[in-house]
Order: structure tokens, then C-alpha cells, then sequence
């Protein structure tokens, strides 16, 4: 800290003495026109002649980050009318003055007070002028100068990114570029070596260099081999002060990673490959698989296989799976397992893209031996497809074949296959299949435009051996039909002004409409749209095809009104592009609405011209005014009402027709299960007089009297009850259609004796009915009338 004390100071009195020199008095009067003599030329060539100054400067720069303990002196002020008594004074103004710059208003010194920082601000810009003391005149014109920062290294530095990421290829030539870093320092460029940077590696030898002025890392070593090692971290300086002692320094980590090229060629990691196969396979069934393997990754380690020789060339194929990069051996034709139970290929396994360049290291290709031994085991049944797709049309009738699915017993039995559908896999039980060959079949049309694929899966067992059981996923794919007819796209609706006849008519689509139709696009559009043939000539709107699938809706007239019509309905025929086409009629409302001049809707209600064309608003008042009362009479009536509790309706007297019970006859028994019916009480037959008996065959039909029969109409209902009394007493076969109950009939085969008890009292019985006594004030009369009778004996 002492030593840059020192320093600081050394290069303060060093500055000094060179300005002091420069304005000394021998020189001043040199320097004087240079500052004060200056000519200036305008613009329109008029010759400025610049105010005479008579400053002398001391110094224009000062350190950064001093942090000595005095001010530190940046320059004096000194004018050639200061006489030295005092009476001038020195004002200082501009950036940084009074807060970082202070001056001697007798002196003119300037003293910096604060700790300047040359990153932050480079320079500042201020003002001085001479002024008297007693009256504050200026005695100069003020005048401009700039204190610069002077640098020191202060900053290191910094590189633009912490980590930087590259890639080169692999065996690439010593020398080759790999990526470029670039650090920066703050300090300043155009001052000494504090911003002159040096690069070097600190890790990453002997692989890789760095360029120490531009920062480029370049490979250093031949033959770098990606499949020995990925990946290389390099740690780059860079260095200010020219890489020389004492400077500052900064550091960055870069990832480089080798890039793979083609310079491996594949090899197998066996010698023969052992393989089975079952007799009963079908062609395309795969036998096994083998692999080469190649170091290399990507297009580098693509690998193809071929058969290049063996006995089993013609029964065998091999084709290549990329996805893994393996070769997969397939059945080329059927096999027999009694005719030759092993087969030998050879295998060749090459790259597919090969670098010229790596061609030395080839060749880059291996072969192995394949042994495949034919066997005979039980196995499921097999798919002749993994999966399979199929098509059928939309609203096919039920029973239509949608496609077959086979399957084969690989076994030598070769048993029978009975096919089954998955029902989880088809819940709606929209197909069925035949159990025998496969076909599989709809049970009900199917609609595209509610599932357009249906998956489902079908088993394949064995009859003999159910456990042997094979699966298949089946896709079925709905063909559209057009079945459709297009709509509206959306719920449209139009407007349009009211206008005189003399207005002309806009040329602008009162509403543009579009369609929207379920099919698939095939049938769907082209849409066309018209006005239906009954109304192709309609006086108030056309409809115009934009041939686009859309349509605009026009005026046909001016002069429309809300007084005469609010609301016009025009139907529009859209029709789509299928094969037949479908239409469909659709109805567009369009309102005559109220506007302004500009032709912007006010409003679409008739309400105002209904009230001008009706009633004024007195006798609207009016009226209301006697709903009102009416209203109030309503509800004192019903209050009235529900006070005396009588009905609102008065109706007439209740008919008690439907009231009247007789007893003095027996019914049906236990055979009789003719349910009451009051409602024959009016039944027509009864008017004359002859209602048949349900309970018995009559022996003989009753003739009524005449005489007896009311009017029909009649309202005495004491007549009407005598008269029905009447025909009951005398007519033995008149079931009891009102509510007169008939117990005179104990039906055919009962055990049962008489159900009436109006013989009890007077019979004899062995039954005791004391008990009766014993239940209360409640059955006091029963235990009277079926009392002892020694009771009724006393009693009597």
C-alpha cells in the first residue's frame, strides 16, 4: 500500500512539473495567442473572432483509485488579471464540482476529494470563470475544460462465457481449429499494456493449443481416437500487461468433444451363431438374429447384412433391422423337418457409408457362420401378419365381410384353428368373426362420423389344445360415404338498415355465411350455396357463391321498414361436393334494424313505432290503470272467500248417487272377484235397464217395467235412488255395479258356511263372547249383542 502511495505521489509532481514548464513565463506569452488569439470561420464564411482568455493550466488528468490521505491537486486556475490582492475570485462549476472537484476561490487550485474510478467515468467536463470578490462580475467569459481519469490496472480479465462447448473431429490433423475464446478487460486500451491481453493453457496438454493473441485452440496431437477417449476439458488464461509478471489474469473451461468419422469397420463377436427353427413355420417367420458390432455411432456405425454362401441360401433370407443394427434370419420357404434337420450360411456384415479417406483400414466388412437346426416342438398357432388392417364403409348393412384374419399350427399335427374375438376389445359387439376360416363380419352399420377406427383383437386356439392360443390386434378402418348433409357454419344472423326507395343499395353482403358438413373432406366441400328453387327469384335478398365455401347474403331492394316488417326469414340451400351430393336447407334471420347516417346499427326494436302507431300514452296509462283495479277486485274476492271458507267455484249440489250402500243382500263368496267399478253408476247399459250379471250365468234375462227408468238427464236424485233400489229388489241377476254389495251368493264348492253375521244372535253356538266384556267401552255393543246368554236371557 506504501508503495503505490509512493507512486501515486511521483507521478503527481512529475505531471506538475511538466505543466509548470509548459506555462512558465518565458513561454506564456508564446502560449497565449494559442489559447486566446484563436480564430474561428462560421458557417456562411463570416470570420468569429474568439473572446480573449487568460488562463494558465496547471495539469489536466488525475489517477484513479488514489487513496492517499490529502486531496488530490488536479490542476490551478489562474488568471492575467489576478494582481494577487484577493479581490478576485475563482468559481468552479459542471460535472462533478463541489462533490468530487473543489478550488481555492483565491488560489485557483482544484483539489479532487473523492476516489475516482476511471471504469466508472473516463472524464468530466467543467466550467471555471474569475469574478470579483465585492460584486460577483464576471471578470472573464467562463471557460470549458476536461479532466481525464488516468488508468492504473485495476480490472482482470474477464472471458465472454464461464464454459464453452466444441467439437472437432476425430483423428483430425494436427493444427486444425477448434474453437476461438475471447476475453476483455476493462482497463484502459489506449494506456499502457493494463488491456493488452496474452492467451495460454494451463490444461489440456499435450491434445490441444492456444493461440496467446487471438485465443484460438487448435489440435496438438495426430490420430485423437474417439472410441479411446470423448472428451477432453481445457483450461485457457488469458493474462493483461502483455502476459508479463505483476499483471492480472482470468481463466475458462472449455469442453471439446471428438466427433465420430468412419474408422472402425464391424466386427462379429462369435465365430457361429447357433439357431433353431419348427418345421411347421411359416415363410417371413423369423429364425434368429446376429449383430456386428461397430464402435463408431450414427451413420458411422450403420450396418448391412447379406447371405454370401451356405446350403441354406434358398430356404433362408436375411434382412437388416436399423433400428438395432442387427441382421434378422427369416424362413424363405417351408422346411421339412424329415428331409434335412440342419442348414449353414455364411453372413457378411459391412458398413453402409464409408469414409475415403479411412480406407486403408479396411476392408471394412466381417463374415460369420450360421448353423440353423430344424425342430419339431408344439407351438401356438401363428398370424400369417403381425397385425392387420382393414376397411369397411360406413352404414354397411349387418352381415357385410370386413376382412380375414389366418393363422396356421406351426405343429406337424397341424391342428384345426377356431378364431374368437376379444370382447374387451369390442364392447358395442360391433363384429363377430366365423370360428372355422377367420371372416370377420359387422353386426350393425357403423357410423365414421362417431369412431372412424375401431381396434379390436382376435385369438387363435387350437380345438384340440385350447392352452395353444394365439393374439392379433386387428385395426378397422370406417370408410366415409356421404351420409351428411352440410349446415351452417355458425348460428348466423343479419342486419340491415332501414332506408327510403331512392337510397341506392350497398354493394356490401348484409352477412358472409359459411358451411360446416361432418363428412370426411372427400365429401364435404366444395359447398354451394342458393336460394331454394320456389324462391329463386325473392324481391327482398339474393344469396351470391364466393366459390370459396363461403356466401354473402345482398339486398335485393331499398326501402325496407320496421313498421311493415321487423323480421325477414330466408331460407338457403347449401349443398356439398360428395358423390351423391347432400343439401340441407337452413333459415337465416335478418332484422331490420334503426341506423345512423354512417350506417352503424342504433337499434332493432319496433317498440317506439308500435306505441306511435297504436295507442298514446294516456290511454296506455289508462289501461294499465284498470288492469290494476281488476287485479285488486280479484284479490279482495279471494279474501272474502277464504275468510267464510267457501269454495271460489260454486258448483251444484254433490252428486250422492255414488254414496248409496245397501246390505241386504249377499255376495258372490269366495268365486266373486269382480272388482267394484262406481263408474258403471252412468253406465249406458244401465239406462236400459238391463246390466248382465258377471258373477253367473243368468238362466234368464229381466225385462225392466217401463216407467221405472229416469230421464237421463235427470237431476232428482231422490227419483233416481228409488228407481235403483227398485230394479235391485226385483232383478236376482244385477251384479252390484254401484256400491250396493250383494251377499246372497256363497259361490260354488266353498267349505265355508254363510259369511253374515245377521243370523249369529239367533243361532245357536257354542262359541263364548265374554271376553268381549274385558276389552273396553269400545266393544261394550259387541259384548252385548254376542254376549252369554244367561246375559240375554236377564236382560230380557
Amino acid at each position: 500500500m506504501k508503495e503505490n502511495y509512493c507512486l501515486q505521489a511521483v507521478l503527481v509532481c512529475l505531471s506538475m512539473l511538466c505543466h509548470s514548464q509548459a506555462f512558465s513565463p518565458e513561454r506564456r506569452s508564446h502560449l497565449r495567442p494559442s489559447f486566446h488569439g484563436h480564430h474561428e470561420k462560421g458557417k456562411e464564411g463570416q470570420v468569429l473572432q474568439r473572446s480573449k482568455r487568460g488562463w494558465v493550466w496547471n495539469q489536466f488528468f488525475v489517477i484513479e483509485e488514489y487513496t492517499g490521505p490529502d486531496p488530490v491537486l488536479v490542476g490551478r486556475l489562474h488568471s492575467d488579471i489576478d494582481s494577487g490582492d484577493g479581490n478576485i475570485k475563482y468559481i468552479l462549476s459542471g460535472e462533478g464540482a463541489g462533490t468530487i472537484f473543489v478550488i481555492d476561490d483565491k488560489s485557483g487550485n482544484i483539489h479532487a476529494t473523492k476516489t475516482l474510478d476511471r471504469e466508472e467515468r473516463a472524464q468530466y467536463t467543467l466550467m471555471a470563470q474569475a469574478v470579483d470578490r465585492d460584486t460577483n462580475r464576471p471578470l472573464e467569459p467562463p471557460s470549458e475544460f476536461i479532466v481525464k481519469v488516468q488508468d492504473i490496472n485495476d480490472n482482470p480479465p474477464e472471458f465472454l462465457h464461464e464454459t464453452y462447448h466444441a467439437n472437432v473431429p476425430e483423428r483430425s490433423n494436427v493444427g486444425t481449429s477448434v474453437i476461438q475464446v475471447t476475453a476483455s478487460d476493462a482497463d484502459d486500451p489506449t494506456y499502457g499494456n493494463s488491456a493488452k491481453l496474452v492467451y495460454s493453457i494451463l490444461e489440456g496438454q499435450p491434445y490441444f493449443s492456444v493461440e496467446a493473441q487471438t485465443g484460438i485452440i487448435r489440435t496438438a496431437l495426430p490420430n485423437m481416437d474417439r472410441e479411446a477417449k470423448e472428451e477432453y476439458h481445457v483450461v485457457i488464461q488469458a493474462k493483461d500487461m502483455g502476459g508479463h509478471m505483476g499483471g492480472l489474469s482470468g481463466t475458462t473451461k472449455v469442453t471439446i468433444t471428438l466427433t465420430d468419422v468412419n474408422d472402425n469397420p464391424p466386427k462379429f463377436p462369435q465365430s457361429v451363431y447357433q439357431m433353431s427353427v419348427s418345421e411347421a413355420a411359416v415363410p417371413g417367420e423369423e429364425v434368429g438374429r446376429v449383430k456386428a458390432k461397430d464402435p463408431d455411432i450414427g451413420e458411422n456405425g450403420l450396418v448391412t447384412y447379406n447371405i454370401v454362401d451356405g446350403d441354406g441360401m434358398e430356404l433362408f433370407e436375411i434382412t437388416t433391422d436399423y433400428e438395432t443394427q442387427e441382421g434378422v434370419v427369416k424362413l424363405k420357404k417351408p422346411i421339412d423337418f424329415e428331409t434335412k434337420r440342419a442348414y449353414s450360411l455364411k453372413v457378411e456384415a459391412a458398413n453402409v457409408h464409408i469414409d475415403p479417406k479411412f480406407i486403408s483400414n479396411g476392408p471394412f466388412k466381417d463374415t460369420v457362420t450360421v448353423k440353423i437346426a430344424v425342430e419339431d416342438a408344439d407351438e401356438p398357432p401363428m398370424f400369417l401378419a403381425p397385425s392387420y388392417i382393414h376397411e369397411v364403409q360406413e352404414n354397411a348393412a349387418a352381415g357385410t365381410v370386413v376382412g380375414r384374419v389366418h393363422a396356421k399350427d406351426p405343429d406337424a399335427a397341424n391342428s384345426p384353428i377356431r378364431y374368437s374375438i376379444d370382447r374387451h376389445t369390442d364392447l358395442d359387439r360391433f363384429f363377430t368373426i366365423n370360428p372355422e376360416d377367420g371372416f370377420i363380419k359387422t353386426t350393425k352399420p357403423l357410423d365414421r362420423e362417431e369412431t372412424a377406427w375401431l381396434n379390436i383383437s382376435v385369438f387363435a386356439a387350437e380345438i384340440h389344445n385350447r392352452h395353444q392360443e394365439a393374439k392379433v390386434p386387428v385395426a378397422i378402418r370406417v370408410l366415409d360415404i356421404n351420409d351428411n348433409a352440410p349446415k351452417f357454419a355458425a348460428p348466423y344472423e343479419g342486419f340491415i338498415c332501414e332506408s327510403d326507395q331512392t337510397k341506392p343499395l350497398s354493394n356490401q353482403p348484409i352477412v358472409t355465411i359459411s358451411a360446416d358438413d361432418k363428412d370426411d373432406t372427400a365429401n364435404g366441400p366444395r359447398f354451394i350455396f342458393s336460394l331454394p328453387p320456389e324462391i329463386i327469384h325473392n324481391p327482398n335478398f339474393t344469396v351470391r357463391d364466393n366459390r370459396d365455401n363461403t356466401a354473402g347474403v345482398y339486398a335485393r331492394r331499398g326501402g325496407f321498414s320496421r313498421q311493415k316488417q321487423d323480421l325477414y326469414l330466408l331460407p338457403i340451400v347449401i349443398s356439398d361436393g360428395g358423390i351423391p351430393p347432400m343439401s340441407s336447407t337452413n333459415t337465416l334471420a335478418i332484422k331490420v334494424c334503426g341506423c345512423d347516417v354512417n350506417g352503424a346499427l342504433l337499434s332493432c326494436n319496433a317498440e317506439a313505432y308500435i306505441l306511435n302507431a297504436g295507442l298514446s300514452t294516456g290511454a296506455l296509462i289508462a289501461i294499465l290503470a284498470c288492469i290494476v283495479i281488476l287485479l285488486v277486485i280479484v284479490v279482495l274476492f279471494v279474501t272474502l272467500r277464504r275468510q267464510k271458507k267457501e269454495p271460489l267455484i260454486v258448483f251444484e249440489e254433490e252428486d250422492v248417487r255414488e254414496n248409496i250402500i245397501t246390505y241386504d243382500d249377499e255376495g258372490g263368496g269366495e268365486e266373486d272377484t269382480e272388482a267394484f267399478d262406481i263408474a258403471t253408476l252412468q253406465n249406458p247399459d244401465g239406462i236400459n235397464g238391463f246390466i248382465p250379471r258377471k258373477d253367473i250365468k243368468p238362466e234368464y234375462q229381466y225385462m225392466p217395467r217401463p216407467g221405472l227408468r229416469p230421464a237421463p238427464n235427470s237431476v232428482d236424485v231422490d227419483d233416481f235412488i228409488n228407481t235403483r233400489i227398485q230394479e235391485a229388489d226385483n232383478d236376482p241377476t244385477a251384479p252390484p255395479y254401484d256400491s250396493i254389495q250383494i251377499y246372497g251368493y256363497e259361490g260354488r264348492g266353498s267349505v265355508a258356511g254363510s259369511l253374515s253375521s245377521l243370523e249369529s244372535a239367533t243361532t245357536d253356538s257354542d262359541l263364548d263372547y265374554d271376553y268381549l266384556q274385558n276389552w273396553g267401552p269400545r266393544f261394550k255393543k259387541l259384548a252385548d249383542l254376542y254376549g252369554s246368554k244367561d246375559t240375554f236371557d236377564d236382560d230380557s
